[in-house]
């Protein structure tokens, strides 16, 4: 069953520049698909339109049977509950601690007030905890958000996003600003929280290779539109350099 469904998507600013055009898919529930391609193709964009960071000029965005551009104020929130999201520069407080950043994720199930006054349940308290220590951060818990390493931080990211307890991640070039061994953990991580957690992620990448490695789907985005949809086992060269525009040699490299 699909728990995303894309419908002739499109997006612009203005009439003349359309971000994207006619997008259309599907995401099963468990999956773990990455969208790849140049800067500029639309990727960023097609995320905060699924979750409507970004208002839908055209199409539809279905997720878990609900018409997402269609929602009023109060729905949307209590879909965002469903939706995390993991930003390319972490988009923590850095002057709040881990611990606390990490209970932001559970501001949407919290009125104004209690979120406000940072009131969180043990229970919140102990998953919160418990998922620092599931990706090796529990030691950092008390230290200032901008004390860490951006690897570091990103894996706060991931915990705040996991704590919401959503069906579905979306995470926007979450390994762009990091060296290649954090890129790995990252990775590692992000994988096994679809594999172990059974959770649905969407991962927009630059690296064909890191998509190529652990996606068991790529779609590949060219000016806005789906140029490729496949298993990525099944994206080759060819496929690639019409993605791009270059030398499939030249991007496997980057």
């Amino acid at each position: 069953m699909s728990l995303l469904k894309v419908e002739g998507l499109s997006k612009f600013y203005d009439r003349e520049t359309k971000v994207l055009r006619d997008v259309d898919f599907e995401v099963k529930a468990g999956e773990f698909l990455s969208i790849i391609g140049p800067s500029g193709a639309g990727k960023s964009t097609l995320l905060r339109c699924m979750n409507r960071l970004v208002e839908i000029n055209e199409g539809k965005v279905i997720f878990n049977g609900l018409d997402v551009g269609a929602m009023k104020k109060k729905e949307l929130r209590k879909l965002r509950t469903n939706i995390g999201m993991i930003f390319q520069h972490y988009n923590l407080v850095p002057r709040l601690t881990v611990i606390e950043n990490v209970l932001h994720g559970r501001f949407g199930y919290k009125s104004m007030i209690q979120g406000v006054l940072g009131r969180f349940t043990e229970q919140e308290k102990e998953q919160a905890f418990f998922l620092l220590e599931k990706l090796g951060i529990l030691e950092h818990a008390y230290k200032r958000c901008d004390q860490l390493s951006g690897g570091q931080q990103q894996r706060v990211g991931i915990c705040r996003a996991l704590i919401q307890e959503p069906k579905l991640i979306l995470c926007d070039e979450p390994i762009a600003s990091l060296d290649p061994n954090s890129s790995k953990v990252i990775m590692d991580y992000l994988k096994s929280i679809s594999t172990e957690m059974g959770i649905t992620c969407i991962v927009n990448l630059h690296q064909v290779e890191v998509a190529k490695e652990y996606a068991s789907r790529i779609i590949g985005l060219k000016k806005g539109e789906i140029v490729f949809d496949g298993p990525s086992k099944l994206l080759y060269g060819e496929q690639i350099e019409n993605i791009y525009g270059i030398e499939s040699r030249e991007l496997i490299t980057v």
